[in-house]
């Protein structure tokens, strides 16, 4: 069940870094600058608080950082889920180094900021960066393995019970004996009255 989860998860994350992370990114790089400005820096090198436009980009970017930190950190969660959108990661920059236009044109919604955005993002090799990093999850042995909690709780249950069950004799201090017991006899018959009236009585 873990893993059916995880690759829904799988399927989200990589929805959330094609639309929001891309968009995101492709905005930020082009983030407008006056000619002749400070090196051609963003709002000539001044503050982007100001600048909605680059707050909206930066809150999509961190979206999606988020969301892929929690899938590779979360141990509880499938490898699956940063997995899978790691090794699409890798194969898609692998096939940039074999054929860089085999994987331009293999890109989907290049007409929009989706694909200028994520065609930008393999240029510069973030691409292959983060594939790497999601697919770290999947060499941990321990992420494949379901954590068995309920089963040890109620192990542990059963344990405590069964040993307020037992009893234990408790120590005898030094120089006190320990009773001991009679054997039990049975009870000694008593002797006939006198037949003739006690002496005194007449």
């Amino acid at each position: 069940m873990r893993h059916r989860i995880g690759l829904i998860l799988a399927v989200v994350m990589t929805g959330v870094m094609f639309f929001p992370g891309c968009w995101g990114y492709l905005r930020l790089l082009r983030v407008p600058a006056g000619a002749g400005q400070l090196s051609q820096l963003p709002a000539g090198g001044g503050s982007l608080t100001s600048d909605k436009n680059v707050l909206i980009a930066l809150a999509a970017l961190a979206g999606t950082g988020l969301l892929a930190g929690i899938l590779i950190a979360g141990p509880r969660i499938s490898p699956l889920a940063a997995g899978l959108p790691g090794l699409l990661l890798l194969g898609w920059t692998g096939l940039y180094l074999v054929s860089v236009r085999q994987a331009v044109d293999l890109i989907p919604l290049r007409s929009d900021p989706f694909g200028a955005g994520f065609e930008a993002m393999m240029f510069n090799g973030i691409l292959g960066a983060a594939g790497l990093a999601m697919l770290v999850p999947m060499f941990v042995p321990s992420r494949w393995r379901a954590r068995r909690t309920g089963e040890s709780e109620a192990t542990g249950a059963d344990e405590f019970i069964s040993s307020l069950g037992e009893t234990t004799e408790a120590p005898v201090p030094a120089g006190h004996a320990e009773p001991t017991q009679l054997p039990l006899t049975p009870t000694a018959r008593l002797a006939p009255l006198p037949v003739e009236p006690w002496p005194g009585a007449r």
